[in-house]
């Protein structure tokens, strides 16, 4: 018997390549056609930008907490969230539910810490670059964390919220994350993760100068291994 899998969406972008990555790569374990049960619960993305954009991690949480216990009646065995912003309200979820998440900063570190990398670069919003998602996990797999410069910072978020969330897919910011990578090669990262799960729509990683850690098909991964054990 397999595990009931939840998701609680946010951007509809991240959360399709999530949902799309456990149903193909699925089949390689239970044949043909087949993955584990999957529900989904998408709040708007307005929604949980309005807590995040005024540093609300309780209402955050409970937003989070309010569409897991959903999943939950749906018969969800636990959630995952593909956003990894949203991760930043995540200490706060236990007092609002009880539904057990897989945390996306630990599918990612431990793949990490599993190709002996030790000096990871971190893309993804300007929240969750400047934010703690990562640092426990940094800490707890003996990884050095490290961030674009400011300026790349703000160009980065307004990629990811004028473009990206929204399905478009220019030449042009491909171009400038590229440039952005290439400068965390300069400073001796070994990996770089890219920590939106937008990113990997816009971002190659056999053209990239480092190899990558797709938060969105770790994510996929690690929610797909615990259905299956």
């Amino acid at each position: 018997m397999t595990k009931h899998i939840g998701i609680v969406a946010s951007s509809a972008e991240g959360a399709s390549l999530c949902y799309r990555t456990i149903c193909l790569e699925a089949s390689a374990y239970m044949g043909e056609h087949n993955h584990p049960e999957i529900t989904m619960s998408s709040v708007p993305l307005a929604e949980h930008l309005k807590f995040i954009k005024n540093d609300d991690w309780i209402g955050l949480a409970k937003s989070m907490a309010y569409a897991a216990n959903k999943l939950a009646d749906a018969g969800a065995n636990f959630a995952i969230c593909p956003d990894n912003t949203n991760h930043l309200a995540f200490h706060h979820l236990s007092q609002f539910t009880d539904v057990p998440f897989i945390h996306i900063a630990e599918a990612v570190t431990l793949e990490a810490s599993q190709k002996k990398y030790k000096k990871i670069g971190l893309l993804g919003t300007k929240f969750l670059m400047e934010g703690m998602v990562y640092q426990e996990y940094f800490d707890r797999y003996d990884l050095i964390g490290t961030i674009p410069d400011e300026e790349d910072r703000e160009v980065i978020n307004k990629i990811i919220f004028d473009e990206l969330v929204n399905g478009k897919i220019l030449e042009k910011s491909n171009l400038i994350l590229m440039d952005v990578i290439n400068k965390l090669k300069e400073k001796k990262c070994d990996a770089v993760i890219l920590g939106c799960t937008e990113l990997p729509l816009i971002i190659d990683s056999e053209s990239a100068a480092l190899p990558t850690l797709d938060s969105t098909r770790l994510l996929a991964r690690a929610a797909l291994k615990q259905a299956i054990v």
